[in-house]
Formats: structure tokens, sequence, C-alpha cells
């Protein structure tokens, strides 16, 4: 239920709602699209939280030093933990954010842990191993797509929370391999106890040399993403509507692993994702039929 504002406030708020919005259909289509299935009364919450994900998966490409970076994820911190006069209203995805999580009672530890794993997008330290990327985007792309659930109004069960799991964290490896052919740290995320027992070398990564080993390693990750992606569509008939329409954030995931698996995938050259026309189709499809 919303809380009573003034008229000019409701005005202001409804401003920076659109902004957020406006961000996500620019910047994250798939999402922006999939928020469409969500009743119009809640959709605003969704535009919130997608615009605050990107705001801060942005970060590195606004700063010049991993230490300014962990600035700007303080002030987020500061801001959503102890909301106070530091001119958050003034941001508009601040502001939105913080009246999605007033009004949803949204959990505002759950965003100090978020903000805590993207710490290590400033760096480029090597992953070391397939059990932490797996907990990385656990905490990067699952708690995202948990509080949307919430502000839909989903009952957060043992399947509900298996199945947005499951969901983001294939959801989470797909985006990382999309991102290999970026400059943007994304290359140190490839694990390197995978790495090993394939024989691939930290520096021929770093350098964006393509083999037939890394293609072993890359196949590896897709499949597991696959199989997570599989395991949320086989709990997800069994979680509440909300949910269902949370999850449908994740999937047009599956449409990119195919394109990796194209003749002409290089998993350093940039990569062309799928038609908007498919991606549309699938989400139309999963909103009917599930995931």
């Amino acid at each position: 239920m919303s809380l009573p504002v003034s008229s000019a406030r409701a005005a202001e708020l409804s401003a920076h709602y659109a902004l957020c919005e406006s961000a996500v259909r620019e910047k994250d289509r798939d999402s922006w699209l999939a928020a469409l299935f969500a009743p119009a009364a809640q959709r605003r919450f969704l535009h919130a939280v997608h615009a605050f994900t990107l705001e801060i998966t942005e970060a590195r490409k606004k700063v010049t030093q991993p230490v300014l970076g962990e600035m700007r994820l303080r002030w987020w911190g500061d801001m959503i933990v102890s909301p106070g006069e530091d001119g958050s209203n003034a941001h508009p995805v601040a502001d939105a954010l913080l009246d999605t999580i007033t009004q949803n009672r949204l959990d505002r530890q759950e965003f100090d842990a978020f903000l805590d794993t993207h710490v290590a997008d400033f760096y480029d330290d090597p992953m070391e191993s397939v059990a932490a990327l797996l907990a990385y985007c656990s905490r990067a792309y699952v708690l995202p797509l948990r509080w949307c659930a919430q502000c839909l109004g989903a009952t957060m069960r043992d399947e509900t929370g298996a199945a947005l799991e499951d969901a983001g964290v294939a959801l989470g490896l797909t985006r990382i391999l999309c991102r290999l052919p970026n400059h943007d740290g994304s290359r140190a995320f490839l694990p390197l106890d995978l790495l090993a027992r394939h024989d691939v070398s930290l520096t021929d990564i770093q350098a964006g040399v393509d083999s037939p080993k890394l293609r072993a390693v890359l196949e590896e990750l897709r499949n597991l993403a696959r199989a997570r992606f599989e395991a949320a569509k086989r709990v997800a008939p069994r979680v509440d509507e909300a949910t269902r329409t949370a999850l449908l954030a994740t999937a047009t995931a599956p449409l990119y692993l195919e394109r990796m698996e194209a003749k002409s995938y290089h998993p350093f050259r940039p990569f062309f994702e799928p038609p908007a026309w498919r991606r549309q189709w699938r989400l139309w499809r999963a909103a009917r039929v599930g995931l």
C-alpha cells in the first residue's frame, strides 16, 4: 500500500520513476520488456530496481581509479541503509529506489551485501574458482531478481528462493560471458580452477587469445548456465504468479547462450545480441506458458 505524500512530492517521485524507466528501456531492453508483463501499479518498482542495478554495474566506466568506485558504492550503501539529508532526493534513481524499498519493505541489509559484492568490479583480480563465480552471481544477480519478486508481492517460500537463485545465476553467467569482448574486467571472472583444468593461461585470456581449450572452458560455463536455467524452469510452475513474473527478466538468457554456439562466434569480438523480435517473442511465450 502506498504511503500518503503531497501532490508536489508525488509529481517529483513520478518524474524520477519515469527517468528510471527511460534508463532501463535504453540500456537493458530485455528487463524493460519483461516488466511490461507486470501489473501497472508495480511496474515502476521494477524500473527503480533495474535502474539502480545499471547504476552499479556501469560504475566502473565512470571512475578513473578503483578507490573512487568504492567511494561511489559506499555513497549508495550509506544512502540506502541510513537515508537522510544527503541529497538523495536530487538523484532520480536513488529517490525512486528509496521509495521502492520503503513501499515494499525490502531488506536494506541485502542492498549492502549487493554493493559489497560489486567492489570486485573495480579490480582485475582473477576469480579463484567456479564456486566463487557462482557466489558472485548469487549476490550480484539473484538479489535484484528477489527484490523484483518481492515488489510484485511474491511469497518467499523454499521453492520461490530456489527458482530465483537458479534463474539469477543463469542470467549472471550469461551476462558475464556476453561481456568478454569488453575491456571492463569481465575476463577476470573466468575461474582460475576451470582455466587450469583446461590448461588455459590467464595471460592469453587477458590478451584476447582464442583457442580450442578456451572454447572448452566457455562451453562448460554455458552448460552450467543452461543447467541452472533448466532447474529454474522445472520449479517455476510451482511458484506463485508474482515470482513467475519476476523470472521473466531471465527468460531471454537461452537465446544469448545459443548465439554463443554459432560458428561465427568469437569470445573476444563484439557480441551481436539476438534479434529484438526473437527476444520479444521469447518473453511473450514465457509469460504465457512459463520459462
